[in-house]
């Protein structure tokens, strides 16, 4: 977020100073790393959570507003590589098909009529449908192989599926920032922040390879950093972070790098979670293409961490409490019984019990091709809520204070892959007077800003073709 941001503004505003600061000595070592998240290119082709089932109606809408949100970062990406910005897109874009992939009668029914409410949408028309075992077998075989011959099964299919590198995608975007200008420092801590009477907010760092600390002055901060954005907005002590809390779970997946293995499939397969399970315990066999070379992973695994960051503190949960968030994140225990359930039932499961999962995806796994590797946490939103006390946030959620001099993102899926449409709102919340000078600039570099492509089945089309020769993505 915080390299598009800088990409972003440099476009708009090519006379103004960035520095972007990392406590890292390397960048996208945490939640944008490869082998860190689950890097689907969330486009909500295959994600059942983004279109979820109530009183027997299938609701959409988010799917197709998720897709939308991706095409905008398509076209941003496409219109950087053919600029000369960024090189060799292949290397943090690759083509990868989506599938869905569910077992048994009520799955099966629910995958149809998911299908059928999509398959008339233009940037879904391409969904393939079925539940005829061998055409499974022809998109992806490993899910079929060994497998019950008399199980009901179905699935759907996008062939113009991706996978995104987001650790490589921001060190690039972040390499041509310095290119165009901006200074980066890495191995600095953010300690303290204020606001001074003039609006200008001071920043005290410490870069601790150097063992030098400085005060530092921007009309502008925004604060991306993952998980541990919380408690440096908290540090700036603005009062709409008022009543935010933030739940860590920490995650892990089985992966396996056995070429014999990864050639048996070349997919991104989610599947359905668990009754009363909740939407980040979606399973999925995912493969991931990281510096050219091409592997599996399945999970998530959910399990439990005080920490905020992967390489943060014990005492992250703890000392971000305060007495006006404490009553929301009660709030959500209390109503999130099935999270709480789920967590427990993970922390206590055996290798061979998770094991168990991959093989309901893959029935010839063999576990000593995989191993289990720790993924990035995940900081889960809770928020203040009128009626309930508190709310539990699944999605992604900008806060910023009223002024616009301040702003962070908190929250996680679908996170990176919607990172340009998210930057673009929260410069238009926070910089009002200048969004409407900047518009034509964004329209440049996304010429479908301000419409829906999917409302536009020949926009969807020419947008598609554009993006894919940009990216190469037709290979």
């Amino acid at each position: 977020m915080s390299a598009t941001l800088a990409s972003l503004l440099h476009r708009l505003e090519p006379t103004w100073s960035i520095l972007l600061v990392e406590k890292e000595a390397e960048l996208a070592t945490e939640s944008s790393n490869p082998w860190n998240n689950a890097g689907t290119g969330h486009s909500a082709l295959c994600e059942l959570n983004y279109t979820p089932e109530k009183n027997g109606k299938i609701d959409v809408s988010k799917a197709i507003k998720i897709n939308e949100q991706f095409q905008i970062s398509r076209q941003y990406w496409a219109t950087l590589v053919e600029n000369g910005e960024l090189s060799n897109p292949s290397s943090f874009i690759n083509p990868v098909p989506h599938m869905t992939f569910v077992r048994g009668a009520e799955n099966v029914d629910f995958l149809r009529r998911r299908y059928e409410l999509l398959k008339d949408e233009p940037l879904f028309a391409d969904m393939e449908f079925t539940t005829e075992p061998a055409k499974i077998f022809e998109w992806a075989p490993a899910l079929m192989v060994g497998r019950a011959e008399d199980e009901q099964v179905a699935a759907t299919r996008v062939a113009g599926g991706t996978d995104v590198d987001f650790g490589a995608l921001t060190r690039a975007l972040v390499a041509n920032a310095e290119k165009q200008g901006a200074e980066v420092r890495l191995s600095t801590r953010v300690e303290a922040l204020r606001q001074q009477s003039n609006g200008i907010w001071q920043l005290r760092i410490n870069d601790r390879a150097e063992n030098k600390k400085q005060v530092v002055r921007g009309r502008f901060v925004f604060v991306g950093a993952g998980g541990g954005a919380l408690p440096i907005l908290q540090k700036a002590g603005f009062k709409e972070i008022r009543g935010y809390g933030g739940f860590p779970i920490s995650g892990q997946f089985y992966r396996t790098d056995n070429p014999e293995v990864v050639a048996k499939h070349l997919a991104k397969v989610y599947g359905k979670a668990s009754v009363g399970a909740p939407p980040m315990s979606v399973p999925h066999l995912d493969t991931r293409v990281v510096d050219g070379k091409p592997a599996l992973m399945f999970g998530p695994y959910a399990g439990f961490s005080p920490k905020y960051l992967k390489k943060g503190s014990y005492l992250d949960l703890f000392t971000s409490l305060r007495f006006h968030n404490i009553i929301p994140m009660l709030a959500v225990a209390k109503d999130e019984f099935s999270l709480v359930t789920y967590l427990l039932s993970q922390l206590t499961a055996s290798k061979k019990k998770k094991f168990k999962e991959l093989k309901d995806f893959m029935p010839e796994a063999e576990m000593k091709d995989w191993r289990l590797i720790t993924a990035g946490q995940r900081v889960q939103v809770m928020k203040k809520d009128a009626k309930r006390g508190g709310v539990l946030q699944m999605g992604t959620e900008v806060v910023s204070k009223a002024d616009g001099t301040i702003a962070g993102l908190l929250g996680a899926s679908p996170g990176a892959s919607v990172a340009v449409p998210v930057m673009i709102d929260l410069l238009k919340k926070c910089f009002p007077e200048q969004f409407t000078a900047w518009e034509p600039k964004i329209r440049e570099a996304i010429p479908s800003f301000g419409t829906s492509v999917n409302a536009d089945p020949e926009l969807t089309k020419q947008i598609e073709e554009r993006t894919n020769k940009a990216l190469g993505l037709n290979r």
